[in-house]
């Protein structure tokens, strides 16, 4: 334990974001959006088995066996905590860290659209914050929760697997729950909650029909529901919530989500110019009515214009987030490359 939690230390001062520890290959950081692996001797299987088995208990070690991947959190004091997903490869284990930093950051540290704040403030609906794996998701949902928690008197329940930044309680009573330990699935405790009085019900990932469908009727009885996909905009957003019921419902859910929906938030990571850390691009859908209009009738291609057209209301497509960025010189045109060609 004393190595991993050396190696983890050292990745927390790197401000790395990702660690991998991998048979064969010395420790690799993530460092801005880049893998630099570590000048020191290549792991050895025996090296990964000795550091899952000292941070697994007997029944998340019964669990990798037999499912030949786990996730957990992990913690080191004064250091930081680590989202982590251990997994079988080659018949050695691997090891992938996420670095969670200690303090919160706050909605406007992240460069995320100030109309996040009025959205949160919304007694009922549904808010999404959607990208591909590693796009800060999961802070960006952290730093709203965290907002409401300075500035409004709720109760939230958080469903994570596994949690990652730790809420005090401040203005509002927060309880985290596990998805493994405190609750068998989000589907489970999702459903449970509708039964523990929350006003705030944040969902780790929307996965399955059971956990959108249970999620739509939270936000249609008076809660306020947060949840993520992965999903790179918001018009294939919620294309995804609908595409993944029946055929006959689909009219009906296209109808509740329209009156449900409080915002769609998609984000992307890019190094800066200066290589000194990584800005989000982002997309903002805000459900004016010209938005509901377009979901009940099954025009979603429309939605662009309609975020072009409203900017005073801070909605703005992801291409105009990113040419914000260049104008201001944050990012550099060689990063909007890969997102532009071939389209």
């Amino acid at each position: 334990m004393e190595r991993l939690n050396a190696l983890l230390t050292a990745a927390n001062y790197k401000e790395a974001s990702d660690v991998h520890l991998v048979a064969g290959s010395p420790p690799v950081f993530r460092i801005n959006g880049t893998l630099m692996p570590e000048k020191v001797d290549k792991l050895m299987p025996d090296d990964t088995l000795e550091m899952a088995r000292s941070i697994l208990n007997e029944k998340l070690w019964k669990e990798l066996e037999t499912k030949r991947e786990v996730d957990l959190s992990y913690g080191i004091a004064g250091v930081s905590r680590f989202r982590v997903n251990i997994f079988y490869q080659r018949n050695a284990l691997s090891l992938a860290f996420r670095v969670i930093p200690r303090d919160i950051p706050s909605i406007d540290s992240l460069g995320l659209p100030k109309q996040l704040k009025e959205l949160v403030k919304k007694p009922h609906g549904l808010i999404l914050v959607t990208g591909p794996t590693g796009s800060g998701k999961s802070t960006s949902l952290a730093s709203m929760i965290d907002y409401m928690n300075q500035t409004m008197n709720r109760h939230i329940i958080t469903l994570e697997d596994p949690i990652e930044y730790l809420h005090s309680h401040n203005q509002s009573i927060i309880e985290q729950r596990e998805v493994g330990f405190d609750t068998l699935s989000f589907k489970d405790g999702l459903r449970s909650s509708l039964r523990q009085d929350p006003d705030v019900i944040l969902v780790g990932e929307l996965r399955d029909l059971d956990t959108i469908s249970t999620a739509i009727t939270a936000a249609e009885t008076g809660h306020l529901v947060m949840g993520t996909l992965h999903t790179q905009d918001t018009t294939g957003t919620i294309d995804r919530i609908i595409d993944v019921f029946p055929v006959h419902q689909k009219n009906q859910v296209r109808s509740m989500l329209a009156n449900v929906l409080i915002g769609v938030l998609s984000q992307r990571l890019f190094s800066t110019v200066q290589e000194s850390g990584r800005v989000p691009a982002t997309e903002l859908l805000i459900n004016n009515p010209a938005i509901k209009n377009l979901i009940r009738n099954e025009k979603m291609h429309q939605i662009p214009n309609v975020l072009q057209t409203s900017k005073e209301m801070g909605m703005h497509t992801m291409e105009m987030s990113m040419r914000q960025l260049i104008s201001e010189r944050k990012i550099s045109e060689l990063e909007l490359l890969p997102f532009v060609i071939g389209q």
